[in-house]
C-alpha cells in the first residue's frame, strides 16, 4: 500500500469535450510533487459536489496517497451539458472521459475508476468500450442486468425503490431545468410518500415522473426490448473481459444491488483479474450498525485503504506483499471476515412439513433435512393474502430500515407461514447462494412469493438473513434468495417465512392474472394458495455446513 503521504493542491475545475461536443465538468485534486501519478476517477449522476461522502474517504484523502482525483458530472447533471438518460450515455462519456483524464497534465496515462450505484455500473459501461488507459474498477453495489437485478426483482417491480429513486432523479432534473414547481411537488413526495392509491404504481405525479425520469421506461418497456441490453454491462460481458480491466467487486449483504453485483463476480471472475468483499451492510453507510444489530469494529468500512491497496496493484504496479484471496466474505453470526476462493453453491437440502397451521401457529412448520421426512408430514399449507392487511416489508433487503431487524412478531401474522428447525445441537456456518424451489397449488392463475430466511436467537428473536421476491403461479417456482455468511450457534435455530405479499417494497399482485404494475385497487382480491410440504414439495437450498471451531 502507498505509504507516502503527498500534499494536495486546492482543488481545480476543468471541462472537457464529449465526442458530440457535448461539455463535462469535473474537479481535480491533483497531488503536489513529482509524478506522474495515475488518475482516479468518478462519474457522478448526483452532482460532483457530493463528491465521495456517502461511503468513501473525500478526494484529497485519494490525491494525498499518490493519485489525481477527478469527480465529473455525469451528462446533464450538475454543471454538465446534454440530457441526463439514465445509462444511455455512461458508456460514451465513460470512455471519452478517461481518455481524457489519461492525459492530464502530471497522469501517468493509467486511470482507475470508483464508486457505487450509479457511479459503479457507469464503471463497467466504461469497460465496454475499447480503452486501453483504463487499466482498474472498484464497482459497488451495481445493477449487472438492470432488468433482472435492478428494474426488477425476479420480474416483481420494486415498487419502493423504484418510485423513490425516480422522484429523487427527478427532482434534480426538475431544478436543473428551472421547473422550480415541478421540484417542489417532487421534493415533497419525498417526503410523504403514499401507497394508498386507486393505482400505487402510477401515483398522482406519474406526468411528472413521466417528463423528468425514466420511471415509466422502466415501467412500460417489456423484458425483451433492446432497451435493456443497451444499458446493460451483462449486455456486453465479452467486450468488458476483452479489455482485461482488474475489477474489485464489493456488496453488502443488505444491498439490494447484491445479486447484480454477485450476477458480475460470477460473469467475470476467472475472465479477468477480479476480487469480490461482501460486508454486513446496507446500500450505504457502511458501518459496525446494520439494522437491529452491532456487527463489531471489524464491520467498519476500510474500503478506502482496501480500494488504494488493488489500485496501487494495478495502476502503479505494487502488488501487495501479502496476495489478498479472491473473496473476502464478512461473517454475521461471527463478525469476522473470512477469506476464500469463491463464493459458495448451495450444499444442504431442506423439505417443509408441518399439520396445516403453519401460518396460524409459528411452532407447526418445520424445516426438515431431505431424507429424513416423515410420509405424514406432507400437508399442504393454506397461505392467504388479504389486500386489506397485505403482510408487510420489514427489515432484510426490502424494508426499511434495511437489515437485520427482528421480524419475530411479523412472522406471528396469519397471512406469513412459516418452517423453522429444531434448535441447532453444533455450530454451522452459513455461506453462500440460497433459494427456494417452490411447489404450489392454487386456482388464482398468478401471486407473488416473497422468501424469508432467519437466524432465531436462542432468545426467540428472528434475524433475517437472505430472502427473494418473484411473480409465481401454479405448479413450481424457484425463489432465488440473497446469499449470505453466517455462523449459526448450537442453541439457535433457522427459519424460512413465506408470503403473498412485501408491501410497499412491490406492489400486491391482484390474483386475477393481470400484471401488478397494471393493477388497480378494484382488482385486488382475496388470494389463497397451498404450498405443497414433505418429500418431492417446497424445499430449500442452503449452503450449510457444520463449522470447525
Amino acid at each position: 500500500m502507498t505509504d507516502r503521504l503527498y500534499a494536495v493542491a486546492a482543488p481545480r475545475t476543468e471541462r472537457m469535450c464529449a465526442r458530440d461536443g457535448t461539455v463535462l465538468v469535473a474537479d481535480i485534486w491533483q497531488p503536489e510533487g513529482d509524478g506522474p501519478f495515475p488518475v482516479l476517477l468518478m462519474r457522478q449522476a448526483y452532482g460532483r459536489r457530493i463528491g465521495t461522502s456517502l461511503c468513501y474517504a473525500p478526494p484529497e484523502w485519494y490525491a494525498a496517497r499518490g493519485y489525481i482525483v477527478v469527480m465529473q458530472d455525469a451528462r446533464g447533471r450538475g454543471e454538465s451539458g446534454g440530457t441526463f438518460d439514465l445509462f444511455r450515455y455512461e458508456a460514451q462519456d465513460g470512455v471519452d472521459t478517461v481518455n481524457w483524464a489519461a492525459g492530464l497534465p502530471g497522469s501517468s496515462g493509467r486511470v482507475g475508476m470508483f464508486g457505487f450505484s450509479f457511479q459503479g455500473t457507469n464503471q463497467l459501461l466504461a469497460a465496454t468500450q475499447d480503452c486501453p488507459a483504463l487499466r482498474a474498477l472498484a464497482p459497488a453495489m451495481i445493477g449487472w442486468d438492470l432488468r433482472r437485478d435492478w428494474a426488477y426483482e425476479n420480474d416483481a417491480f420494486p415498487l419502493r425503490a423504484n418510485l423513490g429513486w425516480a422522484i429523487q432523479l427527478a427532482a434534480e432534473t426538475a431544478r436543473l431545468a428551472g421547473d422550480h414547481a415541478a421540484q417542489a411537488t417532487l421534493f415533497a413526495a419525498s417526503r410523504g410518500m403514499s401507497f394508498s392509491g386507486s393505482t400505487p404504481v402510477r401515483p398522482p405525479i406519474l406526468d411528472l415522473l413521466r417528463r423528468y425520469s425514466h420511471y415509466t421506461t422502466w415501467l412500460d418497456t417489456p423484458a425483451d426490448d433492446p432497451y435493456w441490453a443497451s444499458i446493460s454491462p451483462a449486455a456486453h460481458v465479452d467486450a468488458i473481459i476483452a479489455s482485461k480491466p482488474a475489477v474489485f467487486l464489493i456488496g453488502g449483504w443488505y444491498d439490494s444491488h447484491l445479486p447484480g453485483t454477485l450476477a458480475a463476480w460470477r460473469a467475470l471472475s476467472g475472465h479477468v483479474p477480479a476480487r469480490l468483499l461482501v460486508g454486513p451492510w446496507g446500500h450505504f453507510p457502511w458501518d459496525r450498525r446494520t439494522g437491529d444489530l452491532d456487527f463489531g469494529n471489524d464491520a467498519i468500512t476500510d474500503i478506502d485503504q482496501q480500494q488504494v491497496r488493488w489500485f496501487d496493484q494495478w495502476l502503479k504496479d505494487r502488488p501487495p506483499a501479502t496476495p489478498d484471496a479472491p473473496v473476502r466474505l464478512f461473517d454475521m453470526g461471527a463478525h469476522v471476515w473470512r477469506d476464500g476462493a469463491d463464493l459458495p453453491e448451495p450444499q444442504a437440502m431442506f423439505h417443509l412439513s408441518g399439520t396445516g397451521r403453519a401460518a396460524i401457529d409459528t411452532r407447526d412448520g418445520g424445516l426438515v433435512p431431505a431424507g429424513q421426512i416423515r410420509p405424514d408430514a406432507d400437508v399442504p399449507q393454506s397461505l392467504t393474502l388479504d389486500p386489506w392487511r397485505p403482510a408487510p416489508a420489514q427489515g432484510g433487503s426490502f424494508g426499511m430500515p434495511v437489515g437485520p431487524v427482528d421480524r419475530s412478531r411479523t412472522d406471528a401474522r396469519s397471512d406469513i407461514a412459516t418452517f423453522t428447525t429444531p434448535s441447532l445441537t453444533a455450530p454451522h456456518l452459513l455461506c453462500g447462494q440460497v433459494m427456494c424451489r417452490f411447489v404450489v397449488r392454487s386456482a388464482h392463475p398468478s401471486f407473488d412469493l416473497h422468501a424469508v430466511l432467519s437466524r432465531i436467537s436462542a432468545a426467540g428473536q428472528a434475524y433475517t438473513l437472505a430472502e427473494g421476491y418473484a411473480r409465481a403461479g401454479p405448479g413450481e417456482t424457484t425463489v432465488p434468495m440473497r446469499a449470505t455468511c453466517a455462523r449459526v450457534e448450537a442453541g439457535e435455530a433457522l427459519r424460512l417465512s413465506v408470503s403473498l405479499s412485501c408491501f410497499p417494497a412491490f406492489p400486491l399482485n391482484p390474483g386475477t392474472g393481470v400484471a401488478p404494475c397494471d393493477a388497480a385497487l378494484p382488482d385486488m382480491t382475496v388470494t389463497t394458495v397451498h404450498i405443497v410440504t414433505g418429500d418431492g414439495g417446497t424445499c430449500l437450498h442452503l449452503p450449510l455446513s457444520p463449522a470447525g471451531e
